[in-house]
Order: structure tokens, then C-alpha cells, then sequence
């Protein structure tokens, strides 16, 4: 059972809250941004050690306003406002995080912003609300330098054996970041839990439109894994977008101009896809030409 708590409402119209998710007696605490607006409402899912007041994330929260558009972004445990150690969590913790907010605050499909490891959690999230709940399912996905299965194939895979040994014998490597954040954690827990969420291997069927934009200068996710995704979406309504001197971040003017124009035309097709659908019904209720 969760709990929610409304912490205050910001000056721009924003509501800060804390989710309270229990899992198996114990107790973790997710800060919450919310935006009230019509739907489909768009949920950020931030990146690797990111946070939810990013230069992506406001600029998103700002479209979302303008637009009148809800809007729904939070931090995972162990980073930005949320509680928690980042070294103690991991993918589960990280996905359920996800699957907790949106069953609290989005009740009708969204459209789903994930950037970097936000895109793997993007894809985990469809996959799972396709089976449990599908009337919840996202109505599409905008992906950012997409870094699915990162743990295994962009740093287990790649690292050399003496990374290896040091995760294997010590728990953690400290990982350079060339972003001034300092070190990043890696941790044995970290790569043995995410072996449990790989997707790479057996086709995606996410029965919505997906856009995703990859810098082809990004040093962390190659764009050649952004292909590598395309191709395990068979028949679906995928566009990839690739900015040839683009890095990872993708938060220069033009990339975030780029993002909002994708994010747009996500919807626009989620829209046309609402409304077509409710048309057969109708029809079908009529005992139209669909009816036969």
C-alpha cells in the first residue's frame, strides 16, 4: 500500500508531493512534480543519477504548460529530492518507482519522455502495463539517447578485466563522470539487477508510436545501440531521429527545440489514434460499417 502526502503548491502552478511506497515492510519516499492539464497527460522519466528539474525537464514542463498539457515528473530513489541511497537501489527499485507514480497519479495512458536510462524504463513500464493494465498502457513514447540494457551491454560488456575485478572483489567502481557530478557508483548489485530487465534479445510490441532522438556524438550510448532498439520493434510506428553533433544530453537549444516538435507529434498521433478508436466504437454501437 502507498501512501501521499501534498507538500506545497508552487507559484508556477506546480504541486510538490512525497509517495510513500511500501514493498515487503519497508518504507521508501519519491518526490513528486505535478502539473495539472488535459491529457494524454506526459510523464519524464529522468536519467542516470539526473534529477527532475533538469534543463530537459523544465523546458518539458514549460511546453506542458503552455499547452495546458498534465505533466508528471519525478526523482527515483536515491537521487534529486527523493530519499534513499542510490548505491542501495537499482533497476527494480528504479522501475517500481515508475510503476508506483504513474499508478498514483496518472490514471489514463500517458505519453512517457525518458531520456537515457529513462528510455529502458520507458520500455519496462509499457511492457508491463500492457499485461497487467492495458487501459493504462502509455499512448507513446519519446525516448533521448535511449540506453537500454546499459548495465550489461554499455558497461559490463565494455569494461576491461581489471574494472571487472574490481567490481567483483570490492562491490563498486567509482566511475569517472566527465559531467563535473563526480563519481558514479558502480556497483555488483547494480549490474546483477539489472540482468533481470534486460530487453534486448525478443522483439517490443508497445502498441503505440515511439520517436527517438540519439546524437550520433554521444559518448555513453552509441547511436548504433539506437538502431539496435529499432530493430526489436517489429511493425511498430517508430521514427528515429539522429542529430549527427549531438552528444548525450541533447540540452543545446536546437536538441531541446527538436525534443518539444517530437513530443508534440507524439501526442498528436496519440490524439488521432484516441479518436479514431472511439469512432469504431461508436460505430460499433451503431451497428455501422465496423460492426460487420
Amino acid at each position: 500500500m502507498h501512501t501521499l502526502e501534498m507538500e506545497e503548491t508552487e507559484a508556477d502552478g506546480l504541486t510538490r508531493h512525497r509517495l510513500r511506497v511500501n514493498e515487503n515492510g519497508e518504507q521508501r519516499s519519491i518526490a513528486v512534480l505535478v502539473r495539472a492539464g488535459k491529457g494524454p497527460p506526459l510523464v519524464w522519466l529522468t536519467g542516470f543519477r539526473s534529477e527532475m528539474r533538469s534543463v530537459k525537464a523544465t523546458a518539458l514542463d514549460a511546453f506542458a504548460a503552455a499547452q495546458g498539457r498534465a505533466l508528471v515528473r519525478f526523482d527515483y530513489t536515491g537521487h534529486g529530492a527523493s530519499e534513499g541511497r542510490f548505491e542501495e537501489a537499482g533497476l527494480s527499485v528504479w522501475f517500481r518507482d515508475a510503476l508506483a507514480v504513474l499508478g498514483a497519479f496518472v490514471p489514463e495512458p500517458p505519453v512517457l519522455v525518458g531520456s537515457s536510462m529513462g528510455g529502458w524504463i520507458s520500455l519496462l513500464v509499457t511492457r508491463e502495463l500492457l499485461r497487467v493494465a492495458p487501459h493504462r498502457a502509455p499512448a507513446g513514447l519519446v525516448l533521448i539517447a535511449p540506453a537500454t540494457d546499459f548495465t550489461e551491454e554499455l558497461m559490463w560488456k565494455r569494461f576491461p578485466d581489471s574494472i571487472r575485478e574490481t567490481v567483483l572483489t570490492t562491490g563498486v567502481y567509482e566511475r569517472p563522470s566527465v559531467y563535473g557530478d563526480g563519481p558514479y557508483p558502480i556497483t555488483l548489485r547494480l549490474i546483477e539487477d539489472g540482468r533481470g530487465h534486460l530487453l534486448f534479445g525478443a522483439p517490443l510490441r508497445l502498441g503505440c508510436p515511439v520517436h527517438i532522438l540519439q546524437g550520433m556524438e554521444d559518448p555513453d550510448v552509441p547511436y548504433t545501440h539506437a538502431l539496435r532498439l529499432v530493430e526489436h520493434l517489429p511493425g511498430e510506428d517508430v521514427q528515429l531521429t539522429f542529430v549527427k553533433d549531438g552528444d548525450h544530453r541533447l540540452s543545446r537549444p536546437q536538441d531541446i527545440e527538436r525534443l518539444l516538435q517530437a513530443v508534440a507529434g507524439v501526442v498528436e498521433q496519440a490524439e488521432r489514434r484516441t479518436a479514431e478508436a472511439a469512432r469504431r466504437q461508436e460505430s460499433v454501437a451503431t451497428g455501422g460499417p465496423e460492426a460487420g
